[in-house]
């Protein structure tokens, strides 16, 4: 490990740059303005760069302390994470899964990709549902071991990550008993005339499914569009409209939603991904995620 730089300076200079100025930090940290700036000076001196310079009456980030801060974003956030897993690790008694799960993925489909670890007897499974790049950004702060997600992590070198098909699962259209007559009734071109219920354009499928009703040439008639998966079923339930949904999850859509499965589309595909960081160390129960994923038995 380098030692050509104090890490303490290189803590200063980060409360610097998140409270925007030298006074804030030196409230936050409950310290004299004059040593905290002092602590910066060594650091950029240890360096051989300045970090900041003033525009006005503000202090704003050079070049060179954008990249410090970034790195420094990495550096404090793995911190943070140390006691905890140094704790966890002595007692031998806990197996921490972070993972970050895309807001448009049905939660059943999540369940069952994420089967072949439930078993392990210590698992403390910590989930986190959001939107798509701002989980990305949460694995690249090392917040995440990884993400499920429903498309491929975009080509991008700065984010040093790896994606993997876990599972995929041919689209199938669901009615509520309303509907299920009229849907099925003349399928796929039905969709233009009963009500259809969508996910919104941040899920990966919505493109798919656009896609192919234009390729039908079938104008849809819209009644809802929900970026919530489980919030698209239960208005489906109420009566609402027609949905689109994997086929593996056709039986839990009936049992618990009361939906009938009016056509199948198969050349429309719900694709699972797994996101990790391409490092040398891999998280034990991501290798078995990726093991089971690669045999393709996931959601059947």
């Amino acid at each position: 490990m380098s030692q050509s730089f104090n890490y303490r300076h290189l803590f200063y200079f980060w409360v610097v740059a998140k409270e925007g100025g030298i006074a804030r930090a030196a409230e936050r940290l409950d310290m004299a303005m004059q040593t905290i700036s002092a602590q910066v000076r060594e650091l950029e001196k240890s360096l051989g760069v300045s970090l900041l310079r003033t525009e006005g009456r503000n202090l704003v980030l050079t070049d060179a302390g954008v990249a410090a801060l970034h790195e420094a974003d990495h550096i404090f956030a793995l911190g943070e994470l140390l006691p905890v897993r140094v704790r966890e690790a002595a007692t031998g008694q806990t197996l921490r899964l972070n993972l970050g799960i895309s807001d448009g993925i049905a939660k059943l489909a999540v369940h069952r990709l994420l089967t072949p670890v439930l078993d392990e007897p210590h698992l403390r499974l910590l989930c986190h549902e959001g939107e798509f790049q701002p989980l990305l950004g949460e694995l690249a702060l090392h917040k995440l071991d990884a993400v499920l997600a429903d498309r491929a992590a975009p080509p991008n070198p700065a984010l040093r990550t790896t994606s993997q098909l876990l599972g995929s699962s041919a689209i199938a259209w669901y009615a509520p008993p309303l509907w299920a007559e009229a849907a099925a009734n003349n399928f796929p071109h039905s969709l233009a005339v009963v009500p259809v219920l969508l996910p919104t354009d941040h899920a990966a499928m919505r493109a798919r499914i656009d896609h192919w009703l234009e390729r039908e040439r079938i104008r849809p008639r819209i009644a809802g569009e929900f970026e919530d998966s489980a919030l698209l079923s239960t208005f489906a339930a109420t009566g609402m409209g027609v949905m689109p949904a994997p086929v593996s999850l056709g039986e839990h859509l009936a049992q618990t939603h009361r939906l009938v499965q009016v056509g199948t589309t198969p050349d429309v595909q719900e694709q699972f991904h797994l996101i990790y960081s391409a490092r040398k160390v891999m998280h034990p129960l991501l290798t078995r995620l990726l093991e089971a994923g690669s045999s393709g038995s996931l959601l059947n």
